[in-house]
């Protein structure tokens, strides 16, 4: 197979169609679900570590925590289905994991003195992140940004246990 491109540029073909996804599920996908699972394994890592095992009682906005319960809600009613992560951190999107970062930043500080940074950077990462899990194509840029973020937090990650931190998994 040749290049591949989005199918929306051109005449309905199923091939077209199924190229699109598997390139697109295969060259960034799959770094959208690292990345927001690397921030939950991060997110969970830290506050245990500085709050302790309940930290979701103490550091999440009762609203934010409402919106996890809500939507775990949502899947007990069809049991069926797959069920998010145990933890209720999966029940959260991207820009929910940067706002508890953001309210706990003080706490991330010790151990990520660049945190700042860092949510300003998953923020960069919110509107392609959301063109990629709507299945839609990505700019190259927008690519590239989430390359650069997924490479950037993998690094942190297996940074943060040769700091200390051991990495917990929620």
């Amino acid at each position: 197979m040749g290049l591949v491109k989005d199918f929306r540029s051109y005449a309905f073909a199923t091939k077209r169609l199924e190229a699109s996804g598997k390139h697109i599920g295969a060259q960034v996908y799959w770094k959208v679900y690292c990345i927001e699972n690397f921030l939950r394994v991060i997110i969970n890592s830290v506050l245990t570590a500085q709050i302790g095992a309940n930290w979701w009682n103490t550091a999440v906005d009762p609203g934010l925590a409402k919106q996890a319960a809500n939507r775990r809600a949502q899947y007990a009613l069809q049991p069926w289905h797959s069920q998010p992560g145990a933890h209720d951190i999966y029940c959260l999107f991207l820009p929910n994991l940067n706002e508890i970062i953001r309210a706990n930043s003080n706490l991330f500080l010790p151990i990520i003195p660049d945190i700042d940074q860092w949510m300003a950077r998953i923020e960069q990462i919110r509107l392609p992140r959301n063109i990629v899990g709507h299945m839609n194509w990505p700019t190259a840029t927008d690519t590239k940004r989430i390359d650069v973020v997924f490479s950037d937090l993998k690094a942190l990650a297996e940074q943060l246990p040769v700091s200390g931190l051991a990495l917990r998994v929620p």
